[in-house]
């Protein structure tokens, strides 16, 4: 067959990139009744593949994460005679290279057209430096394990939210966000339940230490999700290759329609325009500083099993008391990501749950009692349900072009991640049972995220009601492109998609 006639087929394939060339059966999916049938298709097809595969490697992400957390109650710190300066270090210094490594790795998922190989490679990288960390012998070996696998997770948590943001709309993102964030508090739960059963039959079996065989053993099931994940994540949607061309026809649609313009860059973005873009808008800033100051009031995640500890139940017990508020926090986070999806609203579903974290700090500080100390761990564990939202709200608020909202998801959590940094010093030992300025420290920063939150909010606010009286700014250069490529896509005319366009609006 000749090129001329392979390209008159309603596909063909040009390097990475599959081209659609819609025929009219195709073009059928875009009438309604047809429409509403094949569009609940996709979506469902991507819940049942998208959606577990990130889940699954979110729960590894943090498992192999925290599992350190774990391992001190067995003896991580005696065997590498750590102090305790040392142990705080060793959590913080994997964040000295997650948080800049998220910006660049961003960049580059937004410009290559095989997130799912890059995505998939960077799992198995981790698993395996996460493996290694079980060879330790001394401060030095750890630190450089921490540092290392700081490296590949970068790419992981907020490259997945940009993969996601490519293929859901705006009032299916929250939810699916949720989602692929309870990964993150499974793991939580799971891990220490894990973490229990491998420390507390493992001590010594061929000579080694429960504490390495945590490592071993994550870190190898880590290894194998990386390797199953390259074939079962997708790409983009129109170069995705388990999809047909008219699924991948009506996936673009779908966000072009949502929009008011192609969810695509102009032919000639350069891989730093969307992170010029991004620094110049002042929203990236407040997100920063917000995420930052909401991850440092959340903290305590990094030192549950301890603060479970303070309880005063023996090592298995204290894990498996730690599961079910992670349990409990997993069924709030879907909740509020469903209704905020509903709703359209987003305040209110994020920094609303930061309060019930404050209330939770307050009955520590007034009290040691086992029953109001652990209740306090449950509503602490609400406010993940918030920090679940954040990068779709960032998603939502910076939604085009799609070089910069790569770069602004990758900024937000990467410049909050620091709230890990310094969380890291502040849950001291000495400071314990009680941990009150751990605790008072932690409510400030929370109180702070609020009042960021609610200066983004005023900002949306008014954004919505200038595009109000000025949306034909929009109308010109390479916005104008985006809204002609849409309106091609979806069969209309200009001035209908530009119609379209004007329904759209910034949810705050």
């Amino acid at each position: 067959m000749s090129f001329d006639e392979e390209k008159k087929k309603p596909e063909y394939y040009t390097g990475d990139v599959v081209a659609v060339r819609p025929t009219e059966d195709d073009s059928k999916l875009l009438v309604d009744d047809t429409r509403r049938v094949a569009e609940r298709k996709l979506v469902r097809k991507l819940d049942f593949r998208l959606m577990p595969a990130v889940v699954i490697i979110f729960l590894m992400n943090y498992i192999d994460r925290v599992a350190i957390a774990s391992a001190r109650l067995q003896g991580l710190e005696a065997n590498l005679r750590l102090t305790d300066m040392q142990y705080d270090t060793v959590i913080a210094i994997l964040y000295a290279s997650y948080c800049p490594a998220q910006i660049p790795s961003n960049m580059i998922l937004g410009y290559i057209n095989r997130p799912s190989l890059y995505i998939g490679a960077c799992v198995v990288a981790w698993g395996l430096t996460s493996a290694t960390t079980g060879i330790t012998t001394n401060f030095a070996g750890i630190i450089a394990c921490r540092v290392f696998i700081g490296l590949p997770e970068a790419a992981f948590y907020p490259g997945s939210m940009y993969l996601l943001s490519r293929w859901y709309t705006k009032k299916e993102l929250a939810f699916r966000s949720a989602i692929f964030f309870v990964g993150l508090l499974v793991s939580n739960a799971f891990g220490s339940l894990i973490a229990a059963g491998i420390l507390g039959n493992m001590q010594g079996k061929l000579g080694i230490a429960a504490w390495r065989w945590l490592f071993y053993i994550e870190g190898a099931i880590t290894m194998f999700v990386g390797l199953q994940t390259m074939w079962i994540l997708p790409d983009f949607p129109h170069n995705t290759r388990w999809l047909n061309a008219a699924e991948r026809q009506l996936a673009q649609v779908r966000l072009a329609e949502d929009a008011g313009e192609a969810d695509q860059d102009t032919a000639n973005t350069s891989i730093f325009d969307g992170f010029k873009l991004a620094i110049k808008d002042p929203k990236v800033l407040i997100f920063m500083l917000m995420c930052c100051s909401q991850i440092l009031g959340l903290s305590y995640s990094n030192f549950f099993p301890t603060l479970t500890a303070t309880l005063g139940f023996n090592t298995t017990i204290t894990l498996l008391m730690s599961a079910p508020p992670w349990i409990f926090a997993s069924i709030l986070c879907l909740g509020n990501a469903w209704h905020a999806d509903r709703t359209g609203e987003r305040f209110f579903h994020i920094a609303g749950w930061w309060w019930a974290v404050i209330l939770g700090y307050i009955i520590s500080l007034c009290t040691m009692s086992i029953g109001g100390r652990y209740f306090s761990l449950f509503l602490m564990t609400a406010g993940q349900c918030g920090f679940a939202l954040t990068l779709a709200w960032v998603s939502n608020s910076i939604p085009r072009p799609p070089a910069k909202r790569s770069v602004a998801i990758a900024l937000v959590n990467a410049f909050g991640n620091l709230g890990n940094v310094m969380g890291s010093y502040i849950w001291k030992a000495n400071w314990s049972p009680e941990y009150h300025p751990s605790m008072i420290i932690s409510l400030l920063a929370l109180v702070l995220a609020t009042f960021l939150s609610f200066i983004i909010r005023w900002m949306l606010i008014r954004e919505n009601k200038q595009m109000d009286k000025d949306d034909m700014k929009f109308m010109r250069g390479p916005d104008r492109e985006r809204i002609e490529e849409a309106a091609r896509l979806e069969g209309i005319t200009f001035d209908e998609a530009t119609r379209r366009r004007r329904a759209v609006r910034f949810l705050y």
